[in-house]
């Protein structure tokens, strides 16, 4: 090997494949992964169903719920594993560490709502003989990649008394799907001359739901009232009943297999819960742990965390106000500061991948590519990095040494060209606090669409890096 070679390999950098990288028994592992991740993809289509089968997942593992602690005045100790949930839509977890809280918390932090047509308030219309649901997107979509797929209801009918109504339509072989029609090639000659963007109108995603009417000539919209007829012999609501509703309308269907070999994953819904996903996983293998771990899976990452369930809410900062309390703290109002701001966080969300068929919207030198592991992203943020975190030289340094002494592959990666767009995370939240915060997940290829791509080796390499973070005593 020659002087110069010896000087490259010190010196430069290269992001490897991923699949290049792997030890002999992990490939395997890497296939069992994906599958147990494609489990909860098709079980999770809404944040409250991941919500829930989260937490179903952590009380398999030993957790407890924060309310088991405080309404039987247990104290907490090192070691146990407790979990708070919120609305039904955001998830709290902790593995409860030997330092003191002031010493601060590893804490992971996704989102598990995604891009998808929620129904309006008073969705249920007939038209020329055919009975719609009306709809609003929620999260940035492309309204015209949701026309003519297989369509599915998940979600949930509170009635007046209080009743909770769970609803599911469209993922069984024998349960019908529902649909959002387009025009034909042949009569789409105007909406052709459009701009993608308006070809399709987010008032014009109207999903299809019912065409036989009731045989009476007395009823105006008898199809109408065939599906309220329906709706209340299965389900025993009204139209009524749909204000007081959270349903979503979202791709059927299952997570799949992608390529000849296998290696990719295609799916609802990979945003942000591929990082969910393997957070908890990660999460559940940590026991007794130096510092406290956490886990975070908010809710309207989406359209801004908002809400009472979004990552600006407090009530990460009450669950953890709990804990300490429980734990024996006296000085709690202090210690809560101290913990928040001496904590490391890794914003876990994707990036987008290099696409060979869109070359143009990266700078390649910093751009993310699916199968070379996780992607660290320094700042996020839109043109002059708006809106971004932007974390500091020292934890970017940090993280690069837990990745770099655990074998995990990673890669750094931009949102695309400066001038291009960009987007945002979860990151700035947290950092309100003083913490050190990064932007860590994987890269996609069409993200945000109906089915986005997402290669195994690289979810792999999310759990086994998050879980090296998680087990880091030096941060």
């Amino acid at each position: 090997m020659s002087q110069n070679k010896d000087l490259e390999n010190l010196l430069v950098k290269r992001y490897d494949n991923a699949w290049r990288r792997l030890q002999d028994n992990e490939k395997d592992l890497v296939f069992d992964f994906g599958e147990s991740y494609k489990t909860y993809l098709d079980k999770c289509k809404t944040e409250r169903e991941c919500a829930l089968y989260s937490v179903k997942l952590a009380e398999e593992k030993g957790f407890k719920s924060i309310d088991y602690y405080i309404y039987n005045d247990i104290k907490i100790k090192h070691g146990d594993k407790i979990y708070g949930i919120f609305k039904d839509k955001t998830v709290v977890l902790f593995v409860i560490g030997e330092e003191d809280f002031n010493n601060g918390m590893n804490i992971i932090g996704s989102h598990v709502d995604c891009p998808r047509l929620d129904l309006k308030q008073a969705p249920l219309y007939e038209d020329t003989e055919l009975a719609f649901f009306k709809t609003h997107y929620y999260g940035g979509i492309k309204k015209y990649q949701w026309t003519t797929i297989p369509l599915a209801l998940h979600g949930v009918v509170v009635k007046q008394d209080g009743t909770k109504i769970n609803i599911c339509i469209g993922e069984l072989e024998n349960e019908p799907i529902f649909f959002i029609t387009d025009l034909l090639p042949h009569l789409s000659k105007e909406q052709l001359a459009k701009k993608l963007d308006d070809a399709i109108t987010g008032e014009n995603l109207n999903v299809i739901v019912g065409s036989i009417p009731l045989l009476d000539e007395e009823i105006k919209d008898s199809v109408k009232l065939n599906i309220l007829k329906w709706l209340h012999e299965k389900y025993e609501i009204s139209e009524e009943d749909l204000a007081s509703a959270e349903l979503e309308i979202v791709p059927a269907g299952k997570a799949r297999d992608v390529g000849f070999d296998k290696g990719l994953i295609g799916a609802y819904g990979h945003d942000d819960r591929v990082c969910a996903y393997s957070s908890i996983e990660a999460l559940f293998d940590i026991n007794k742990p130096k510092k406290t771990c956490v886990a975070v899976l908010a809710d309207k990452e989406e359209i801004g965390s908002v809400g009472n369930t979004g990552m600006t809410s407090k009530y990460f900062e009450n669950v953890l106000m709990e804990i300490i309390h429980l734990s024996g703290v006296k000085d709690r109002d202090l210690v809560i500061r101290r913990c928040l701001m001496n904590s490391k966080f890794l914003s876990a969300d994707v990036n987008a991948a290099v696409d060979p068929n869109y070359p143009n919207t990266h700078d390649k030198l910093n751009a993310a590519y699916v199968g070379k592991g996780l992607v660290v992203t320094k700042y996020t943020g839109s043109r002059g990095k708006a809106g971004s975190n932007d974390a500091n030289a020292e934890f970017m340094a940090e993280v690069r040494r837990i990745f770099n002494e655990n074998d995990i592959c990673w890669q750094m990666g931009e949102l695309g060209k400066v001038d291009a767009g960009g987007g945002g995370t979860i990151a700035y939240i947290p950092a309100q606090y003083g913490m050190d915060v990064i932007d860590v997940g994987i890269a996609l290829l069409s993200m945000h669409a109906p089915y986005e791509i997402a290669s195994k080796v690289d979810i792999y390499m999310s759990y086994k890096g998050f879980k090296a973070f998680y087990k880091s005593e030096n941060m």
